[in-house]
């Protein structure tokens, strides 16, 4: 049985804030949690604020007390916590703390928890872009990636500081989902080779213009992330997304429905288990323009040719692989996603409704419908992308195995 129980360690950065809905979503895994606050996260949220959400006293210095005695017990703490807890999350991991953790140095009591904890330890940096990007980070990150730590790279997007890009704490849910998995992680799919597509492709229309959809690409790298904590080799083949990369994949990064074909077909032999994720574009343009289109007062028509059904084309090519495709519906889920399980020779196609609120494209949560090719069809409850995805691999393996046993 694991040990389901976590300290939380949290850095100064305006990503405390966050810290908070993470503790939250690490109890409603399991989760025992204990909070570590450094000084400087202090100065963003009070302790008290975690001692409320966790029901647990927070640790916020290295000595309490003025009698010998506190100052003896808190002088060990750091040890019995350690030994204690089964993972140390660390989020907002700022530059400061990597630095710290990359270099011994243990000065307050996180970084001296750090030292003495022997369990598995997930970092989830957060800071500006530049800061992240800063070669001195970058190195200290890439020492304790040595050290076999786990690294949620940042998100891109808007920072408090006023710039765009890279530098943005990972969403809490996925941070504790990430934490889970370690915990209780199955290698049920060590010697794998899962190839999964992701995001949107792009199809121009003029050198500065193109036809896209809203895919966000977090169901795919959700897939690619389950497979590699699963032990699987996971390719990635990707659109232009916002997203950082999941730990332990190769990113493949194409723009059109076309390079995403030849980057499928061209690793489609060494593949176990394809995952087609991707949003592809159903239409291109017949002749793209060399030069950009000018605007003017007359109406534009635009001819348009049918891209290659990519999944159509591997359910003819596949031999022994499992082939799982997705379906983005706005009616007749069922109907839709047991056509194209027929059509497009697949073993299983999870489809979602993509017109209902708060799942789907763009967001964090999905709903969605399994139809297998032996007929079944199953129903998981409205959950997280990330918890999906494990979901999701489960009833593959469950399903591959029904049919070697029927073959």
């Amino acid at each position: 049985m694991a040990n389901l129980s976590a300290v939380l360690g949290v850095g100064g950065g305006i990503a405390a804030y966050k810290s908070a809905e993470l503790a939250r979503a690490l109890m409603q895994r399991g989760f025992a949690v204990t909070t570590v606050m450094t000084e400087a996260a202090q100065e963003f949220v009070r302790p008290l604020t975690f001692a409320a959400l966790t029901g647990r006293k927070v640790i916020t210095r290295m000595f309490a007390g003025d009698g010998p005695d506190d100052v003896l017990a808190s002088s060990v703490e750091h040890i019995g916590v350690a030994k204690e807890n089964g993972i140390l999350v660390v989020a907002p991991a700022t530059a400061d703390l990597l630095a710290r953790f990359a270099h011994g140095l243990a000065n307050d009591f996180l970084t001296t928890l750090y030292l003495a904890f022997e369990g598995p330890v997930l970092l989830a940096p957060a800071m500006n872009t530049a800061m992240w990007n800063h070669a001195a980070t970058q190195a200290n990150v890439e020492i304790l990636r040595r050290r076999g730590h786990h690294i949620l790279e940042p998100d891109s997007g808007p920072l408090a500081c006023g710039t765009t890009g890279p530098g943005r704490m990972p969403d809490p849910e996925r941070i504790a989902d990430y934490a889970l998995s370690i915990l209780t992680r199955r290698r049920d799919l060590d010697g794998e080779t899962v190839l999964v597509t992701a995001g949107p492709t792009r199809e121009p229309l003029d050198p500065v213009r193109f036809i896209s959809n809203r895919s966000s690409g977090k169901m795919g790298y959700a897939m690619a992330e389950a497979a590699a904590l699963r032990g699987a080799r996971v390719q990635l083949v990707s659109g232009p997304v916002h997203l950082a990369a999941p730990e332990g994949v190769e990113v493949i990064p194409v723009q059109t429905a076309e390079q995403m074909r030849r980057a499928v077909l061209d690793r489609l032999d060494e593949s176990t288990i394809i995952v087609k994720a991707a949003a592809v574009a159903d239409y291109h343009v017949t002749s793209v323009p060399k030069q950009k289109v000018k605007k003017t007062a007359l109406r534009l028509s635009l001819e348009l040719d049918p891209t290659v059904d990519i999944l159509a084309e591997i359910g003819q090519r596949k031999k022994n692989q499992l082939l799982i495709g997705f379906a983005a519906e706005t009616e007749n889920v069922v109907a839709e996603a047991r056509r194209k399980l027929q059509a497009k020779n697949c073993d299983m196609v999870v489809a979602n409704n993509v017109s209902l609120d708060g799942t789907g494209f763009e967001s964090d949560d999905n709903e969605v419908i399994l139809a297998l090719s032996t007929g079944e069809l199953i129903t998981p409850p409205r959950d997280t992308k990330r918890a999906l995805a494990d979901r999701i691999l489960d009833e593959a393996l469950k399903l591959r195995l029904a049919l070697h046993q029927r073959s």
